[in-house]
């Protein structure tokens, strides 16, 4: 047991100076490995924002429904279980029609004029129901629901509403949403694919650079893993170091648009939120981050050694 962890001592010893050597190879590879976690980071974080920003809009939209003057109360009371037990209602909220009144006059508070007009005359008001729903995507089938004929007969000539523009805004965000996370799956394989390619190259000009060595240590007796491990080691920290200035970098960015440009949003993306989004889960992203930065460098070495080291299976 002890000779096995001086030999993997040795090997980690070993991948260490390697590295050392190869600091400009060790640069161009890691360069393209940062831009590569940098793009799967992003992706996380603004995908993370993307959902925070639909969900904070999809609660501030409601469906109101207007109700005739002559509905009892035993009507309305069907009404409101009937809505409430559907499964995409989030919740509801009755207002009678002096409620709606008090709303309404409240919602135009800035316009004097139209508050002294609805104050001046009798309460034409209806009473509201206000649904908040939980998916708008799934909003036809309360639509459906609302237009049988049964509940049409309950409800005034004017027609249930809700926000246009917000459901515009969701949508948007959606699609927007979409389209980054295609883009996103496209690059961060397009530059893993780079990425393990340089490291490949990089590994296969250090076993040339090393050939006599390792033609020394073969005719010595060493193991597969004793050759082969200090590559592997050399690609790790490759991972690790980038994962670590990936992190930095995105929290650059954070720190330059919260303080020095005094931003709060980029174009759809919420930065506050993403900071926050960022900040909270730090750790779990670095160690994210270090798990595929290791795995890119891991196995492009590891499929390096196999190939131009040609060891024999054991």
């Amino acid at each position: 047991m002890r000779r096995k962890y001086i030999t993997f001592l040795r090997i980690v010893h070993t991948g260490t100076v390697n590295f050392l050597r190869n600091a400009t190879l060790a640069i161009a590879a890691m360069a393209v490995m940062v831009v590569t976690l940098t793009i799967v980071l992003f992706s996380i974080v603004a995908n993370a924002t993307f959902a925070n920003t639909i969900q904070d809009i999809t609660d501030k939209i409601d469906i109101s429904v207007f109700l005739k003057d002559e509905v009892t109360p035993e009507q309305k009371d069907k009404l409101l279980a009937e809505i409430k037990s559907r499964p995409n209602v989030k919740s509801l909220e009755f207002l009678s029609k002096d409620d709606a009144l008090k709303a309404y006059v409240e919602q135009n508070s800035d316009n004097p004029s139209v508050v002294a007009a609805a104050s001046a005359t009798n309460n034409s008001i209806p009473a509201t129901i206000r649904i908040k729903p939980i998916d708008l995507n799934k909003i036809e089938d309360l639509r459906s629901f609302l237009a049988k004929a049964e509940n049409k007969d309950l409800q005034t000539a004017r027609s249930p509403s809700y926000s246009g523009t917000r459901k515009e805004a969701i949508d948007n965000i959606s699609r927007a949403t979409q389209t980054l996370q295609r883009i996103g799956v496209i690059a961060v394989a397009l530059f893993s694919v780079i990425s393990a390619l340089i490291i490949f190259n990089t590994i296969q000009m250090a076993i040339f650079n090393r050939r006599d060595e390792i033609q020394i240590e073969r005719l010595l007796g060493a193991g597969s893993w004793f050759i082969r491990g200090p590559f592997i080691v050399e690609s790790i920290i490759y991972g690790i170091l980038s994962a670590v200035l990936s992190m930095l970098l995105i929290n650059s960015v954070f720190v330059a648009s919260s303080s020095a440009l005094q931003a709060s949003s980029f174009g759809l993306l919420d930065i506050g939120y993403a900071q926050r989004f960022f900040s909270d889960r730090f750790w779990w992203l670095l160690l994210m981050q270090v798990g595929a930065g290791i795995l890119i460098g891991a196995v492009s070495s590891t499929i390096a050694t196999q190939r131009y080291l040609k060891f024999k299976t054991k």
